[in-house]
């Protein structure tokens, strides 16, 4: 038999109100042992809470909601209580004697909602997402998942693909008679082509991962050229040590940092340089890696950048000598902050080109790679009638599992343990 669970569903008291929710078979007899359960479905009713011997835990707020049309799909009872420790504690403590009531598990609510199809595995990610969103755009594409815009996306790309699956089935259907479909096949396969154009287009945007880790701004150079001090001026804090003495840093320093609603994670390294320093060398190896994997390179040398896509910085430009910034540079002070905005204004720039704006369909790497592969189905299939039914059979295998219908017990672990108890 299924448990009936229960857990504080807000934030950790001390609180204003505490939510705790019951979901399961037993939670409307759960709710009846505290004398908690509303005479009326649906209408929040004012409840004197009572332990096992009788006595007041609380005076709460009680909703009691019948499934199958809940967010669990089960029986599912809130009460809304006073949000001090102790009360939490003793109302926690009264349902746990409730026979057939445990508490719940890390997402545990929000699993069974899946599990009943409350909503689809891309709907649970997108939730995953806002619940752990930081900043204004995380919030944005995290809720236009958790909302469905994944999901309705994939239904119509599966509706596409069921009608032409359904076009092959009459096609091979009246596959004796003349003149049957003689090119349909043909028709078919060119529908196919541009709804692969479609799904590679979504497919093919610039990744979400970026609005959600943030973007890696590496700042590269040789050694004793500025970069250390840059990056304590762009984070506003000392990130790093700062010194005279060339190869001060060894090692990636990493600095994240919120501006303007996006994420950024800048990354200062070790100074490119040949060197018989066998620690050193390390340092340049890490940092010729993190400008392999960067979103967006600071050049920080008078030297002319090798990477032709980087913004070259004249740094330490409040310094004798160092006064003049050429033209093709952008130059930053210790002692004018509008310079270090004029770079953050550029490194902005270079951002609104690599994150996905806003009303971008927020497509995980695993769903990316999922449309792929309905891409190559629909792209690589023969004219044979036969064949062109199997490679849609394929795509439609392949996007049915961004909605989680294949989802394994070891993926639902890994989604499920990134929520609070509670969710």
């Amino acid at each position: 038999m299924i448990d009936t669970i229960f857990a504080l569903s807000s934030g950790q008291p001390p609180a204003g109100i505490a939510v705790v929710r019951i979901s399961g078979p037993a939670a409307f007899a759960a709710a009846e042992a505290l004398d908690a359960l509303p005479r009326t479905m649906r209408r929040a009713t004012l409840r004197a809470l009572r332990g096992q011997r009788g006595e007041l835990l609380d005076r709460a707020l009680a909703l009691a909601f019948d499934g199958p049309a809940t967010a669990t799909g089960e029986d599912l009872v809130e009460l809304h209580c006073h949000g001090g420790r102790a009360v939490v504690a003793a109302v926690l403590a009264a349902l746990a004697t409730v026979p057939g009531c445990r508490l719940a598990l890390p997402g545990e609510f929000t699993r069974r909602a899946l599990a009943n199809g409350r909503i689809d595995l891309s709907e649970a990610e997108g939730l995953a997402d806002l619940l752990e969103a930081e900043t204004e755009q995380q919030r944005v594409l995290a809720l236009r998942s958790a909302e469905g815009a994944i999901s309705r996306a994939v239904q119509d790309w599966l509706s596409q693909v069921a009608m032409l699956s359904a076009r092959i089935e009459v096609m091979l259907d009246y596959a004796d008679e003349e003149d049957a479909g003689a090119n349909d096949a043909e028709a078919i396969r060119s529908a196919m082509a541009a709804l692969a154009d479609q799904i590679d287009g979504a497919a093919s945007a610039p990744p979400v991962e970026r609005v959600r880790d943030g973007l890696r701004v590496v700042i590269a150079g040789p050694p004793n050229a500025g970069k250390s001090t840059l990056l304590n001026l762009l984070a506003q804090r000392d990130a790093a040590i700062v010194s005279p003495i060339a190869g001060t840093t060894r090692d990636r320093i990493e600095a994240p940092v919120v501006r303007d609603g996006r994420a950024y994670l800048l990354i200062d390294t070790a100074g490119l340089t040949q060197t018989d320093d066998v620690v050193e060398a390390i340092g340049v190896d890490r940092a010729r890696q993190a400008l392999a994997e960067a979103d967006i390179i600071m050049w920080v040398s008078d030297q002319p950048s090798p990477h032709g896509e980087a913004l070259h910085v004249h740094a330490r430009a409040d310094l004798p000598g160092r006064d003049h910034t050429p033209a093709d540079r952008i130059g930053v002070r210790r002692d004018d902050p509008a310079s270090v905005t004029a770079l953050w204004e550029a490194i902005a720039a270079k951002a609104a080109a690599l994150l996905p704006p806003a009303d971008a369909l927020p497509l995980r790497a695993r769903h990316r790679d999922l449309c792929r592969a309905a891409v190559r189905a629909l792209r690589d299939s023969p004219a044979d009638p036969l064949l062109i039914g199997e490679h849609l059979r394929q795509a439609r295998s392949e996007l049915a599992a961004i909605t989680g219908v294949d989802a394994t017990e070891v993926m639902l672990d890994q989604l499920f343990g990134r929520f609070c108890l509670g969710k």
